[in-house]
């Protein structure tokens, strides 16, 4: 890593942990790096990538595999180069099965200047959707033993993923499961696809204090950011919702072009001044 990336990171990862000290915050997912100006422009404080939004841009499914290792790592760094602000980085199930061979490529994704990672607890095998949980939790053992050998303080985010791949007992396996890897290392916990406002009070208390991530891929009534926060939430992301919203205005233009004819679906195009204001280049 560059004097430049190092110094840039380590400024990133102070501000990324102060954001996780009290209250609550949005981390918003661009999938390009025009989405993140485009972020960074509308006020958000840090950013963090989706491999889903990554696989619709290059035309694959949201899979475990679609996306080789070197490929997001790649794109990690072009976010990370886009703008200023920190970024946590969708590290997926860490490329890897053994805990040595996470640690590896945690490395390898802290050497790209993020200010935080996460790893997830899903195999991509429909037979055994989630890891063991012992080997689950020595992969973030593992995964926090990397971070702290490279002696930066990137935040580690580790996500039980049992709601996710249908776990018949979610709850029970998420809360079971985010209290090891908080006691493993973890510095935020994250169980994406809980819904429920008790469940999600309950998650917040189980690990207290470190902080809770919560996922809004969708509008659920109830649950604003105000109410959230309310339960103890300290950081909210969206994951792919964003890129999904721009593909549906996408597909919905493009379909009535085909289908009618008419142009009429282009008026709510973004305008070229409101764009390049965006894209200017700025210090």
């Amino acid at each position: 890593m560059s004097t430049t990336i190092k110094s840039k990171a380590s400024l990133a990862v102070s501000a990324f942990r102060k954001l996780h000290e009290e209250g609550c915050f949005v981390l918003p997912n661009p999938w390009d790096e025009g989405s993140a100006k485009c972020l960074q422009h509308l006020g958000f404080k840090a950013l963090a990538t989706t491999s889903a939004g990554l696989a619709f841009s290059r035309g694959l499914p949201d899979t475990v595999t679609a996306l080789s290792r070197d490929t997001v790592l790649t794109h990690i760094r072009e976010i990370v180069a886009a703008t200023p602000l920190p970024v946590n980085a969708d590290y997926q199930d860490g490329y890897a099965r053994e805990p040595e061979d996470v640690a590896a490529n945690v490395t390898l994704c802290i050497a790209t200047g993020v200010a935080g990672l996460s790893i997830e607890d899903a195999t991509g095998d429909n037979n055994t959707p989630l890891y063991e949980r012992n080997l689950a939790v020595e992969r973030i053992r593992a995964a926090r033993a990397a971070i702290d050998a490279t002696n930066t303080a990137v935040v580690l985010t580790a996500r039980c993923e049992a709601w996710l791949v249908g776990d018949p007992d979610s709850f029970r396996t998420a809360i079971d499961r985010l209290v090891a890897y908080a006691d493993a290392g973890a510095d935020c916990l994250f169980a994406p696809g809980v819904r429920e406002a008790h469940e999600i009070a309950a998650i917040v208390k189980a690990v207290s204090p470190k902080p809770v991530n919560v996922l809004m891929a969708s509008a659920v009534p109830g649950l604003s950011a105000d109410r959230l926060a309310d339960l103890g939430v300290r950081r909210i992301s969206v994951g792919s919702a964003l890129a999904r919203t721009a593909w549906g205005a996408f597909i919905r233009a493009a379909r009535s072009i085909a289908e009618t004819g008419s142009f009429d679906c282009l008026a709510d195009a973004a305008s070229f001044s409101e764009l390049n204001e965006i894209f200017q280049t700025r210090s």
